[in-house]
């Protein structure tokens, strides 16, 4: 049993949402938002309250329905913001407001053309501002991943001052590499002034498609919040995936970390939030892709017939997917064959075995997949020689 619990923090709704094309209304994020509450995420980040009234009335409604998890509204360092995010929430049974702004050298100049010293008094006078509505204020120190550690702690210092709750360092460009973000996390551990008082949370891009292991290194240095998305979708390249960070904690024990993800309904979750989306999971997507827990190579398949943990660190069932398969293809042997076939009710000799092999491997050349019917049909052309096998 793990001794520590890591939130987690899903924003589909938000960050997911930001994808071209994938807009959505309000019905539908209901529909999400309450399988997310089902889930067991600890924080739906339900969107963006003063981007728009399409917006706002989407994140007062999941804060009317939610019931179990926080619900989040995001904002600028901005006043008007930080109030529409307080009206979206005023019926959440637990409201946050996520507000902060632009931390490194690059955001400060070319972003907002002022000094370190002009951000860090916005920076307090938001997280003050938004604490006067809410109790749980959430502090994002943007573009966090290429911000002087010195100065990131400082400024995280003012906001807990100020009343976050939460810390937010985000990695915005998917830059860092995972022994630099954690370590970015251990020095605001060890060095932000009353950090005991909130909680170190992990954003992580995937533009060099590292945003799983520096979410990964940022828990182990110390984060416990891990900020996701249900298949990885956001801005660019996609946000840290739910489904792998909350896996990758429930297999390695040894870190005694873990989630409050019923995990049976990520496989569910990832294909009803692919549909409502029109984004398509690819097929090699860890955990709840096509390909997760198919096997085509006859070797593997082999060793997945002698023993299925040969070549599968997760029960399928554990994510909600029914079983694995064993694909056939001219690269399967004659064990995934006779394994197949056994199940559709052929029970054959190795002689047998041998002619229907064959035969097999003629399909196999002319098909990508050799699926039931066509077994069907290779036991039919191999009727006489199963007889005389037999």
């Amino acid at each position: 049993m793990s001794s520590e619990k890591v939130q987690i923090f899903d924003t589909t709704l938000r960050d997911g949402e930001q994808v071209p094309g994938c807009k959505l209304d309000t019905a539908q994020k209901l529909v999400i938002a309450r399988r997310l509450d089902e889930l067991g995420v600890d924080v739906i980040e339900a969107g963006f309250p003063i981007s728009s009234p399409g917006d706002f009335k989407s994140v007062q409604a999941i804060a009317k329905t939610v019931k179990n998890a926080t619900v989040c509204g995001l904002s600028r360092a901005v006043k008007s913001d930080i109030e529409a995010a307080a009206r979206a929430l005023e019926y959440a049974v637990k409201p946050r407001i996520h507000t902060g702004i632009g931390t490194s050298d690059s955001h400060i100049k070319h972003k907002f053309n002022a000094t370190r010293e002009q951000v860090v008094e916005r920076a307090i006078e938001a997280v003050a501002y938004a604490k006067s509505f809410v109790d749980d204020v959430e502090f994002y120190a943007e573009d966090a991943g290429r911000t002087d550690n010195e100065f990131l702690a400082f400024i995280c210092s003012e906001a807990i001052s100020a009343g976050a709750t939460v810390l937010n360092i985000p990695d915005t460009t998917g830059y860092c590499l995972p022994h630099h973000y954690g370590t970015k996390i251990k020095y605001l551990k060890d060095n932000v002034v009353g950090i005991e008082k909130a909680t170190i949370s992990c954003h992580c891009h995937n533009d060099l498609g590292l945003a799983t292991a520096n979410s990964i290194s940022g828990v182990m240095n110390g984060a416990r919040q891990i900020e996701c998305t249900i298949n990885g979708i956001g801005e660019r390249a996609g946000n840290t995936s739910l489904e792998e960070v909350v896996m990758v904690l429930r297999q390695h024990p040894l870190m005694k970390l873990d989630t409050g993800i019923n995990s049976k309904l990520l496989y569910g979750t990832s294909t009803m939030v692919s549909e409502i989306m029109g984004i398509p999971v690819q097929p090699n997507k860890a955990i709840v892709g096509a390909n997760a827990f198919a096997h085509s190579s006859g070797i593997h398949q082999d060793g997945m017939i002698k023993n299925r943990e040969t070549y599968e660190i997760i029960n399928p069932t554990d994510v909600g997917v029914s079983d694995s398969a064993i694909i056939l293809t001219a690269r399967s042997g004659r064990a995934a064959l006779a394994y197949r076939a056994k199940k559709l009710g052929y029970e054959l000799t190795k002689l047998q075995l041998d002619d229907v092999y064959e035969e097999f491997l003629e399909f196999a050349d002319r098909l990508r997949e050799v699926k039931d019917e066509n077994i069907h049909q290779i036991m039919e052309n191999c009727r006489d020689a199963v007889k005389k096998s037999a």
